[in-house]
């Protein structure tokens, strides 16, 4: 299958730069492995495509690029999340005579396949709107900055090739609908998003949805203020529309895609609660570490830092338990650093840390799905960049999503040394769909935020098993490498083969042999024969 991630086993790869014993931070390892602690969505890391993609249509042809469905297809099973800012300010405009002649969705007249290859950009084409799509960017970004967002109107094929795009990389769509289009009262006005629901109805595309993004800042990026009552209000509304569509009954719908806990925004989300829980299906919340503008190196190697998210979930987590006990809470968008990312920081080998900390913890307290900001668009915080060439959080999400099942594993460790807290490490049961899967295999996953490296010893039960280490590094070595574009799989720095074959990572280690964590790296341990009850 093209694009297909084949994990190679290579014996005898070097993993890390350091043999002298001395020179390690000595690590043990408890791991209860009998039972699982928690169980998240099978597409738990979930991407997102920001909706400014869409400010002029002809950039959505991007989605049918032949090296971006390659990429894509390695992060599924997942969401797609269509949605941001931007999504505010969409206005759906259907173009009807001009679709009559590029109809080529419709599955009586093709069948998939065809409509994948019918999607596939021209390579002159592609060229010419990457080099586009790169001014573009600095247009938004400005727009950003200056705070004011104009409105723009997409049409029926710019939801056709997004759709298309999901289905034929196999992600599950969910679209974001305006929720600024409001009535004399303040209610939500939901004309447009009928017209557009028509649309999707006809041609029977299968999508979950949202309503709105970050519903507290709307005072300040349109002079609206909705409060939560209303807001759950409007969620009642749309889940009326979608119950009377008989397409749609059962579609999911996801909600309220609230910034992280300050000020009023725990009212807002305690507010929508209380009248629009019954309305979804999951509730959505966002979070960033750090102002992109002002952040440092430092920031993204700090346990302080990255330890706010486990504050500020667990305060979202105790306010929905509060009011709507029982409800599913996802991460409906998240990265680094807010405002477009962190220039030099978001979209190099640093911020990994930041990305791979957040999956771990947000797996353990309870969320049941994180959704990545952003797969391809605006911003310094994607996952690949503006000439579609994957970046160092890419190639850190294929293997998670590779190795690392849904169930959680309670995993302790002790350190000889002064640095526990920039050693951090999760443990779950390895994916079903790992290469050369094994009932009962454990995925052990580590960070490393220090200077020195660490020796890792495992317990004693699992001595005898095979370990299959994927041991990340910065692409670059010397004081500079952590603001690599490039990331060192095993010694190796990644790299796609061509526009439709993915190269082959992997190392295998022999049973007993201690598990070797350099200065500044992040690791991935397959014990393949960890015989774990609860993985079973």
């Amino acid at each position: 299958m093209l694009g297909y991630l084949i994990f190679a086993l290579f014996q005898g790869l070097n993993l890390g730069a350091y043999t002298d014993v001395k020179d390690y931070d000595s690590v043990s390892v408890s791991m209860h492995v009998d039972r699982v602690y928690r169980r998240v969505n099978d597409h738990f890391l979930s991407v997102a495509i920001d909706a400014s993609l869409v400010a002029e249509e002809k950039y959505m042809y991007l989605l049918g690029s032949p090296k971006l469905k390659t990429l894509a297809k390695e992060l599924t099973p997942a969401f797609l999340r269509f949605g941001g800012t931007k999504q505010d300010f969409m206005i759906f405009s259907p173009e009807n005579d001009l679709l009559k002649s590029r109809d080529f969705t419709k599955t009586s007249e093709f069948h998939q396949e065809d409509v994948c290859q019918r999607l596939e950009l021209p390579p002159l084409l592609e060229d010419r709107l990457k080099k586009e799509w790169a001014e573009q960017e600095v247009l938004l970004q400005k727009e950003e900055m200056e705070g004011i967002y104009k409105r723009v109107k997409f049409s029926e094929y710019a939801v056709d090739l997004l759709y298309t795009f999901a289905n034929c990389s196999g992600f599950d769509l969910i679209f974001g609908l305006n929720a600024l289009l409001r009535t004399q009262g303040n209610s939500w006005d939901s004309r447009n998003a009928e017209l557009l629901l028509s649309y999707c109805e006809s041609k029977q595309y299968n999508m979950s949805w949202e309503l709105g993004n970050e519903p507290n800042s709307y005072e300040k990026k349109a002079g609206i203020r909705v409060d939560g009552h209303q807001l759950g209000q409007d969620f009642v509304h749309l889940r009326k529309i979608l119950r009377e569509s008989k397409f749609y009954q059962m579609a999911k719908l996801y909600g309220p895609d609230i910034g992280q806990p300050r000020d009023h925004r725990r009212d807002l989300l305690e507010g929508f609660l209380e009248s629009g829980a019954k309305a979804i299906d999951a509730c959505t919340w966002h979070h960033y570490y750090v102002n992109g503008r002002d952040t440092s190196l430092e920031d993204f190697l700090d346990p302080e830092v990255l330890d706010t998210f486990a504050t500020k979930t667990n305060e979202v987590l105790q306010t929905i338990d509060l009011v709507s006990p029982g409800k599913k809470v996802w991460l409906g968008e998240t990265s680094s650093a807010y405002g477009g990312g962190a220039l030099g920081l978001s979209d190099t080998f640093v911020a990994g840390f930041m990305w791979l900390d957040k999956l771990g913890l947000a797996a353990k307290l309870g969320l049941d799905v994180v959704i990545r900001q952003v797969l391809v668009g605006s911003g310094t915080y994607h996952l690949v960049d503006a000439n579609l060439d994957p970046l160092p959080d890419y190639w850190l999400s294929v293997l998670y999503k590779r190795l690392v099942g849904p169930e959680v594993l309670d995993v302790a460790f002790t350190i000889n040394g002064a640095r526990k807290r920039r050693l951090r490490m999760y443990l779950h049961c390895t994916n079903k769909r790992a290469p050369n899967p094994k009932t009962g295999a454990v995925t052990l996953f580590a960070l490393n935020l220090s200077h020195g490296p660490a020796r890792i010893s495992l317990p004693s039960q699992f001595s005898n098993s095979t370990v299959e280490a994927f041991v990340l590094e910065a692409g670059e070595t010397g004081e500079h490498g952590l603001y690599s574009r490039s990331v060192r799989l095993n010694g190796e720095v990644l790299k796609l083969v061509d526009d439709r074959t993915l190269p082959p990572p992997g190392a295998l280690l022999p049973p007993g042999d201690h598990l070797k964590l350099p200065a500044f790296s992040f690791a991935f341990y397959v014990l393949r024969d960890a015989h774990a009850p609860g993985c079973r």
